[in-house]
């Protein structure tokens, strides 16, 4: 392989026994071949990244995984945790304590899960948690994958098909969103009965690619993505937990991060009918469906959106908000996924 430090000098001369020594008088011509993939997954190349490090890469270099690899990664979360969940959960940011709340956890770092991704976003624990929690067996995800991390959105929403193959029949997926609604104010509960899907609308999909059927159909119906029975069961229970007055549905949509909107984006998402915006979720919940699961969503508001033109500085987003916000209504977040899912052990 040919690189900058081949050759002594500008001038093309070379060091006794150099494979570059035929380009002696090539003034100025700096020639940089990279390493073909096949060399980087040789196990034989020596290289200075560590064990965790060149994993991670072989890992982002995979764009997609086939129906094998994602039951292998089943298995070994099935036979580690001796159980099959029924109940998948995504904990958004700053709501990891949603997976705290599970009974007779196993819990498996990311980084040891064979051919898993590794989440590198403050607020992800990059924890997968399996247990039960009021009589059922679950499992969470502390911390998911973004778009704006370099993954492609099949890989965001790979962990949805592994839970299908562990047994998950329901996904409850939750996220901090900007509200967007004027209404809306923050630490309000947004439950989701509808997204715009605008990475989708620049051609991004998780289901890009050969369709494998046992996954799922083809073109894959999302009417009625979120499921209604389960939804309207969120709200009785928000009633009785007596935050009916922050508790509200609307429709989410997931832009690419990791920049916040511009007051451009905002306006044109509220004439668009959009209620909350975030980073995630959307290609979550169209992977679930596409392999048959049930959807639950909810967004927690952690900042309000502004859409008029303001130099103050406080009225910008930031992380720290957000996970501020998220952790002040974690008892909340819990007490309602807990109820909602005690609703379903008595379905099963």
């Amino acid at each position: 392989m040919c690189s900058r430090d081949c050759c002594s000098g500008k001038s093309g001369s070379s060091k006794p026994g150099n494979a570059c020594s035929d380009k002696k008088g090539k003034a100025d011509t700096e020639l940089v071949v990279p390493t073909p993939q096949s060399l980087l997954e040789d196990e034989r190349i020596q290289c200075s990244l560590t064990a965790e490090e060149y994993r991670a890469v072989r890992v982002m270099n995979e764009d997609t995984y086939p129906y094998e690899v994602i039951q292998e990664i089943a298995d070994f979360i099935v036979k580690g945790s001796g159980m099959r969940p029924k109940v998948g959960i995504i904990c958004g940011s700053g709501l990891g304590s949603l997976a705290e709340i599970i009974q007779n956890a196993k819990v498996f770092e990311y980084e040891k899960i064979p051919n898993f991704p590794v989440s590198t976003v403050e607020g992800h624990a990059g924890k997968l948690v399996v247990g039960t929690l009021e009589g059922v067996n679950v499992m969470a995800m502390q911390g998911r994958f973004h778009f704006y991390e370099g993954y492609p959105l099949a890989k965001c929403s790979m962990p949805v098909r592994v839970m299908k193959l562990c047994g998950v029949e329901y996904l409850f997926a939750t996220n901090a969103a900007g509200g967007i609604n004027p209404k809306f104010a923050v630490g309000d509960i947004m439950l989701m009965h509808d997204h715009v899907n605008m990475l989708g609308f620049a051609g991004n999909s998780p289901l890009q690619g050969p369709n494998d059927p046992r996954f799922g159909p083809r073109f894959p119906a999302l009417v009625n993505s979120y499921n209604k029975d389960l939804i309207n069961k969120a709200i009785e229970i928000g009633k009785s937990m007596g935050i009916e007055s922050n508790m509200h549905v609307g429709v989410y949509s997931c832009l690419g991060g990791p920049t916040y909107e511009t007051i451009a984006e905002l306006k044109a998402l509220r004439m668009m009918g959009v209620d909350a915006v975030g980073m995630s979720t959307v290609h979550e919940v169209i992977t679930a469906r596409h392999c048959d699961m049930k959807v639950f969503a909810f967004s927690l508001i952690t900042n309000k959106c502004s859409t008029e033109y303001s130099d103050k500085k406080d009225e910008e987003a930031n992380h720290d908000e957000v996970m501020a916000v998220a952790k002040n209504r974690q008892k909340a977040c819990c007490e309602l996924v807990s109820r909602l899912i005690a609703e379903i052990q008595k379905t099963l």
